[in-house]
């Protein structure tokens, strides 16, 4: 992203990692089928991503230097006369004649500089957009930069998800996810775009567009993740629920057509030891015919005709069964390992090769 350096890609790319391969199985090990109620799985899986995401992206917070406004305790709002009496209450107390502490000399840096930065009216506006890494880069907004730069960044989340919600199983997951993106590219551009920051101040005084882009790109791999276990739980595979229904309706026609031969089989046996007359019924054909007036003939139905003919449709049924459930057997998951690895490869290369 065009606000991102080198060691924030890395940051974003070891995230990327840290969930795809540690915070992703340990999600599907909780939303196991049977291992918790279906309420309690998603429950449990929803607080642990969440939760995760907090202290994971928490740390990383902690761990940057404090905005500037937070140095001088002094909001986006404020006026360079109230940043300058701020400044000299401030480095009164950090000055290494004073202050006794053994980063006595780099307290007192990082307060004058925070101080040049947001008297420097340029300077604060870049610092907004692009933190201290763009003033150290000397960068400025430039549109056509910032959208090549953007496309890049979007292009390829997009991408990555795409092939990580791949197969059925994924269910809605892509959808989710893709909402997820559209959403964090209106608010970015919004930020970036817009003179002045929509954020209230009287919510958030201190925070910058920067710190805001900061903190949506690094909870999406979080929100990515969890898309994609909640999708695959989920999802209701209809065409596994098919098969089954026409697997059961092949062994209720199996079970029908071996009663259906015995019941021959003892139609048969009171035909041949009934008497002489049923014999000689038993061995004619199946149906016979009864003249009717105008020399025309109608079939008479017997009982191991009927029989066979219901044999004969039960086997045609059976016959489109199996047919139908040969079809479903090779619909499974279609997703490729090698499209997997090859997206982390080009993650890599557009996160390092084009910044």
């Amino acid at each position: 992203m065009s606000n991102q350096q080198p060691e924030d890609d890395f940051s974003g790319l070891t995230s990327f990692f840290f969930y795809v391969f540690l915070v992703h199985p340990a999600t599907a090990w909780i939303l196991r089928p049977g291992r918790f109620e279906r309420k309690k799985s998603i429950m449990y899986a929803i607080m642990f991503l969440a939760s995760l995401a907090a202290v994971k992206t928490g740390l990383e917070w902690n761990s940057k230097l404090p905005s500037h406004y937070a140095t001088l305790q002094v909001t986006r709002d404020s006026s360079p006369l109230e940043i300058k009496r701020a400044y000299r209450t401030l480095s009164v107390q950090v000055h290494p004649d004073k202050n006794k502490s053994p980063n006595a000399a780099e307290e007192f840096e990082t307060v004058k500089r925070a101080y040049d930065v947001l008297m420097d009216m340029e300077l604060r506006e870049v610092y907004n957009k692009f933190g201290q890494e763009g003033i150290d880069s000397n960068k400025r907004f430039d549109e056509t930069q910032f959208f090549i730069e953007l496309g890049i960044f979007y292009l390829t989340w997009g991408m990555l998800s795409f092939v990580l919600t791949l197969g059925k199983k994924s269910g809605d997951a892509f959808q989710w996810t893709a909402t997820g993106l559209i959403v964090m590219l209106v608010v970015e551009i919004a930020l970036m775009t817009s003179t002045t920051n929509p954020v209230p101040t009287s919510l958030f005084p201190t925070l910058t567009e920067y710190e805001i882009v900061w903190w949506l790109h690094s909870l999406f791999p979080a929100f990515m993740n969890g898309c994609r276990s909640l999708g695959s739980y989920l999802y209701v595979d209809l065409n596994a629920q098919t098969k089954m229904l026409l697997l059961a309706l092949q062994e209720q026609n199996k079970d029908i057509l071996l009663v259906l031969r015995d019941v021959q089989i003892g139609v048969q046996t009171v035909q041949v030891t009934g008497g002489s007359r049923l014999a000689a019924s038993s061995a004619a054909p199946s149906t016979a015919e009864i003249p009717v007036g105008g020399g025309g003939a109608i079939p008479r139905v017997t009982p191991t005709g009927k029989i066979k003919e219901l044999q004969d449709r039960l086997q045609t049924s059976n016959s489109n069964v199996t047919a139908a459930v040969n079809l479903l057997k090779g619909d499974g998951q279609k997703s490729s390992s090698l499209g997997f690895y090859a997206m982390i490869v080009g993650y890599i290369v557009v996160s390092y090769v084009f910044k």
